[in-house]
């Protein structure tokens, strides 16, 4: 055989080769691609360690609703700035299309409350510390409703991850240690520091976090059942400690607290069906913001060129009008009978959209109620083996809530009575003050998918969620890229915030349409959401909050 034959026939051996590797490597991503994240349970709460905890629940046998309760119950521990058993907390329960309920944790007025609180109320945004805000906790209530409606295992159970992290302690996280800095100079004169302070400075990386007094009143709660936070020593001790604090709350607010189950409110979008909680919540506005943009026919090509200005700015004026609309988010057994059926109205959207132009409009144009933006919050969602998802929001509303600390209990309060502000004009005792939570689920058939979504950041929540449902359902990201894409935000004034790693190219455009530049410096949105197609499960906890995801 001549050489040069030789030396074909070698070319065209490693040529096989060549096509043969390509071609096990390109299954091999093909496999890893379409492989599933999990395929039995996940959850997604704000961080690693709490996502772990429901994770574990639901392997031992626990419903959805079982690891939701014990992931906040860790979440109060580990992001105690954000929600904890002073809070209140919205669960939005999916069994199966047909029976998807809301059950409303949110805090109530006192009985006995300032009667001028209105008038402190800041012109701007400001944190609003002190006893006279604190609500009455509804944040364990809530947790009995749905445990004695969708709980599998015992109450007991649920409690003991929460109650060996809180006594043995854990090195303080990295997302605490910043609100701590942040807060430094208000903590140590505060109450607080007795738990978040060592040798009177906030504690820093590497210090260990314990709850003593509140591995205490969990325990005690776990043992004789949710009714002990609400009478019976515990409860004395708690007013006790709210009234020495200046408070007003009384045992006969914490007696006649309850949690309310309600339907779901079904919206279509598409070929989903999006189940909402109803008023106080906010999952009225976040309808009306996908209704709207709905008629925009958005796809992936949405968010390229020269389209990409215009979505955001049929996004930014949508986001106007949302404001213009909070005033109508309030208790609907205080509301006068107010009409709120046109926020979900698909005729409405189309009004608005309409009325949406090639440029910004003054302020009143959008009827804009301003209110007090606040930033507080915990979001996780669940999917069980069974298919039951829970999307639940929980908060003590700003950060450190009230500020105020129950020392005999190791309860922070929250200072929800703040949320009435640039909302109302009065208050009554026992109505429930607006929220911007929306804890949500959407299911389509035609997909076979369910979507467990929510989110934390006070009044952030609404639009990140609805930026995070556009960019997952219509725009074609998956869902860890809807999450993670930079927000823009519309502020009470209607200045539009761009967080900081936004394309800074479509900002310059967007400010040379007219829309005028907020000043936010800090953004708290936070979005916590499962997927699950056919046996599939995707499961995103936001790295905004450096959390992570857990499941089997």
């Amino acid at each position: 055989m001549s050489k040069s034959k030789k030396r074909v026939r070698c070319c065209v051996c490693f040529a096989l080769i060549c096509v043969i590797l390509i071609s096990i490597l390109l299954i091999i991503l093909l496999v890893k691609s379409n492989r599933c994240e999990y395929t039995q349970a996940a959850v997604a709460a704000d961080s690693e360690i709490c996502s772990d905890v429901g994770r574990n629940i639901l392997q031992e046998g626990g419903s959805a609703v079982d690891g939701a309760i014990a992931a906040l119950l860790c979440t109060s521990l580990v992001n105690p700035q954000s929600m904890g058993l002073g809070g209140g907390a919205i669960f939005t329960v999916f069994e199966n299309p047909d029976h998807v309920k809301v059950i409303n944790g949110r805090e109530r007025v006192p009985k006995v409350f300032k009667r001028d609180l209105l008038n402190d109320c800041p012109q701007n945004t400001a944190l609003l510390p002190g006893s006279q805000w604190i609500g009455v906790p509804g944040e364990i209530q809530a947790y009995k409703k749905a445990h004695d409606v969708y709980g599998k295992l015992p109450w007991k159970t649920l409690f003991k991850p929460a109650i060996k992290l809180a006594r043995e302690g854990f090195p303080l996280p990295s997302v605490l240690e910043k609100y701590l800095f942040f807060f430094q100079k208000a903590m140590v004169n505060s109450s607080l520091c007795s738990v978040f302070c060592k040798d009177n400075k906030v504690l820093k990386k590497g210090d260990m976090l314990q709850y003593p007094e509140l591995a205490k009143t969990m325990e005690i709660i776990a043992d004789k059942g949710p009714d002990a936070f609400y009478e019976g020593k515990l409860a004395e001790d708690l007013i006790q400690d709210i009234k020495s604090a200046g408070g007003s709350l009384s045992l006969e607010d914490l007696r006649s607290m309850q949690a309310e189950v309600k339907d779901a409110l079904p919206v279509q979008l598409g070929d989903y069906t999006m189940y909402i909680p109803p008023l106080p919540a906010s999952g009225s506005l976040l309808s009306f913001i996908l209704n709207v943009m709905k008629g925009y026919s958005l796809r992936p090509e949405s968010m390229k060129g020269e389209e990409e200005i215009w979505t955001y700015h049929h996004i930014i004026e949508t986001l106007k009008f949302a404001n213009g609309l909070k005033k109508y988010v309030k208790d609907p057994a205080f509301s006068d009978g107010n009409d709120t059926s046109h926020l979900v109205s698909l005729d409405f959207a189309d009004k608005v959209r309409a009325m949406i132009k090639d440029e910004p409009q003054p302020l009143q144009y959008y009827n804009v109620m301003p209110s007090a933006d606040s930033m507080g919050t915990s979001h996780l969602s669940v999917i069980d083996k069974d298919g039951m998802a829970v999307s639940v929001t929980s908060t003590i509303n700003q950060m450190f809530g009230s500020t105020v600390y129950s020392p005999r209990t190791g309860v922070i309060l929250n200072n929800e009575l703040a949320d009435f502000c640039g909302r109302a004009t009065k208050i009554s005792a026992g109505e429930q003050p607006p929220s911007s939570m929306v804890p949500t689920v959407l299911y389509s058939k035609p997909q076979k998918t369910v979507l467990v979504v929510g989110g934390a950041g006070g009044s952030m929540i609404v639009s990140s969620v609805a930026l995070a449902i556009m960019n997952h359902i219509w725009m074609g990201k998956d869902l860890k890229d809807a999450i993670s894409a930079p927000v823009v935000f519309v502020d009470s004034s209607n200045g539009v915030n761009f967080e900081k790693t936004f394309d800074q190219a479509v900002k310059e455009k967007l400010k040379a349409m007219g829309h005028k530049e907020g000043k936010l410096q800090h953004f708290f949105n936070v979005v916590n959401a499962i997927s699950k197609q056919g046996s599939c499960i995707t499961a995103v906890s936001d790295a905004r909050k450096e959390g992570k995801a857990a499941g089997y």
